[in-house]
Formats: C-alpha cells, structure tokens, sequence
C-alpha cells in the first residue's frame, strides 16, 4: 500500500484516479511515498526516506525546493498546460479591461446609487472619461510561446489583433499549434518596438526577471500597456509605476498582488485568479496525480522538473530505476549487476548534472543487487518494482 500526503486540498477528479486498493491519502500522512500540493511552501519541509515523488497540481513550482528534492533523489512533477485555458481567458478579459476603463467605468455607475432620476443623466454626462480604445486592429506582443502563450496568441489573433510571438525555445508541440498568422519575432527589441499590447508568459529565471524594466521600457510604444500572468518578479514593480506616472504606460493587469501597486491608477491587480476555475482545478489535479501513478507503479518521469522525462513500455515483470549523477561509470557499474539476467529494455536519460536510468530485465532483482548499487559513486536513489 501507497500512501499519499495531500498538502492542500486537491480536486476529488486528481484523487480518485489513485485507487484505493493501493493508496492510502490523507492531510496527515506520516511517511509518504509521495505528496500532492498546490500552493503550500515546502522550502522547509523535511522529506521522509520513504518519498519518491511531489506532484505539484500546476505549473509554477517555486513553493518547491526543487533542487534539494533532486539531491534525495525525489522527483518533482508539474501539470504544464493542465491550467492553460482558465489562464488564456483571463489574459483575454484583461485585454478589454486593459482598455475600456470597465472597472472604473463600474465603479463610477455604482457611486451613482441612490441619484433617483438622475442617474440617466450622471451617466451620459460621466461616460467619456472612460472612454478606450478597441483591440481589433491593434499589435499584440506574446513572449513565450508554451501552453499558455500560443492559446493567447491564437485568440487574439481571431479577435482581429495582429500578433507577435517571441520564444527562442519554442518547442516542436507549440510550434504545430501556433497559428500560422503570427509574426515570429526574432528578439525582444522587435516586440517592444512593435507591439500596442504586450504579455508575458515565461518561467522566472535570473534571465527573465525583470523582463519590464526601465529599460525595456523606453523601447515601447507610448501608451503602451501590459499583462503579466505568469510570475510577478518579471515586471520591475518601480519602473513600471514610474512608467504608469509619465504616462508611458496606459494600464498595466497583473495576477499578482503587490502593496505597491495596490491603489495606483491604471493598474488592475487580480488575487492570483488564473488557474481558478474548477475545469482547471480538476485538470490539474487529474495530471498530477497521473504523473505520480506513473512514476510510482512504473519508473516513468513525465513532466519532472528536476529530473529527465523517461518514459518506457512495461514488458517485463521486473524493472529497475536508478537516479544518479550524470558521471562515467555509473552506467557500467549497474549493468554489471545482471550478467546472469537478460536485460530485456534499457533507456538512460539526464538532465544537467542528474540522470535517470531505467532497465527491464528477465531474471530477479536481489536486496543483494541493490544494495551494490546503492555504493556505486554517483547513485542517488535505487528502486526494484516488481511485476
């Protein structure tokens, strides 16, 4: 019997594909063997020996120490794409909100109340301070073109926008799915200098952050204005006031509360609302919990961020994981073990500085076997699944 720690509260739709034949799942598991979370901070979170895995029920994973989870040899899994479309609606909404004035327009119709007959004429008389422009015709500017980005990209451009996308990493899966329509930009001067909307949607690395800077800034349209729903720290909070101030910006929508942002005029600052959906909730926590499935009946990785995806057909009824450092000898050090067993399926995958092998093997996978392993330099974690 599994058992499975639930840090936060997790959709019914993630929680039962863990049957309950071989999972145990609570708040208050001791020992886990794997842990389901959404946005609880693990950062100081001691892990039990026993945990083989954290399946993060989204995309971001900066409540998790990734890099420790690495060193103990536990996978950290995501759901990429899994919240995709809740969050592409909401930079739709924003787009409008962006530019129609409609929440002050509404906070102006409210103020109203009590007026009588009066109203109709308050409002005829008021209404051209909120005045906006429409976004048909105008230039969007996608950087980062994932799950999230090419959605938007993709929407926009059947909104009337013409659009610009930028990502250097642009995968093969995004690049079948992205519109033929949008324009590749070939760096990020030519999203700047172009675009009357600009949205971000890219990890925050030290390469990102700050992305909207006073910098980037001063290359963009004037009146310019933009989204950020993907991390907070990839627009400079102080530039961007500074620019909402002059007037260089228009408006600026964020999913991410700042006290310094909080009451300035032309920002919309939402509570962290773009995985809020059920639909999003549920995908999510069907994702994860899948990816744990996986990795812990079968040894296969798919969407780790700290170690490589692995993924291999189970044919035989023995299988051995190893998580190791990606050094010589390794390799050689575990396949010695089987002389006496045909190793049926092999696959060995790394990502930096960490490797993740896998073999199928006709024969028995002795604690003897395992333990000689386990003192080969390099190895992190060794695991026998039997059939």
């Amino acid at each position: 019997m599994y058992k499975v720690l639930t840090l936060n509260n997790i959709s019914e739709a993630g929680l039962s594909q863990l049957d309950p034949a071989k999972y145990t799942v609570g708040s208050d598991i001791k020992d886990p063997d794997a842990i389901l979370v959404r946005s609880a901070n693990m950062h100081d979170m001691e892990f039990s020996p026993n945990t083989l895995a954290i399946a993060r029920a989204g995309a971001g994973t900066n409540n998790v120490p990734v890099d420790r989870c690495a060193e103990e040899g536990i996978v950290v899994f995501n759901t990429p794409g899994a919240n995709a479309n809740a969050v592409k609606e909401l930079v739709l909404c924003s787009l409008f909100l962006t530019s129609r004035k409609i929440i002050p327009g509404v906070e102006f119709a409210n103020s109203l109340k009590g007026k009588g007959d009066e109203v109709g004429a308050l409002v005829e008389k008021g209404k051209s301070a909120f005045a906006g422009p429409e976004i048909s015709g105008k230039t969007l500017g996608v950087v980062g073109l994932g799950a999230i980005g090419v959605r938007v990209a993709n929407a926009a451009r059947t909104l009337g926008m013409k659009v610009y996308g930028y990502d250097p990493f642009l995968s093969v899966d995004a690049a079948w799915n992205l519109s033929s329509h949008i324009v590749h930009a070939k760096n990020l001067d030519e999203i700047f200098q172009n675009c009357d909307y600009i949205t971000v949607h890219v990890p925050l690395t030290d390469e990102t952050r700050d992305t909207v800077c006073k910098e980037s800034l001063a290359k963009m349209k004037d009146g310019v204005r933009i989204l950020n729903f993907a991390r907070g720290e990839l627009v400079n909070t102080e530039d961007l006031i500074e620019a909402l101030e002059s007037g260089k910006v228009a408006a600026y929508a964020t999913d991410f509360a700042d006290d310094a942002l909080l009451g300035i005029p032309g920002v919309i600052t939402m509570p962290h609302l773009g995985a809020s959906t059920p639909e999003s909730e549920d995908n999510c926590a069907q994702m994860a919990a899948y990816e744990l499935v996986e990795y812990i009946e079968n040894g296969n990785i798919r969407n780790s961020v700290n170690l490589p995806n692995a993924d291999m057909a189970r044919v035989c009824k023995n299988r051995l994981c190893v998580i190791h450092k990606n050094v010589p000898n390794v390799l050689r050090g575990i396949t010695s073990q089987f002389v006496d067993s045909n190793i049926n399926d092999f696959m060995n995958r790394s990502k930096g500085d960490i490797s993740y092998t896998i073999l199928e093997v006709n024969g028995d996978i002795s604690d003897e076997m395992l333990d000689t392993i386990r003192e080969i330099p390099g190895v992190v974690r060794v695991r026998a699944i039997y059939g």
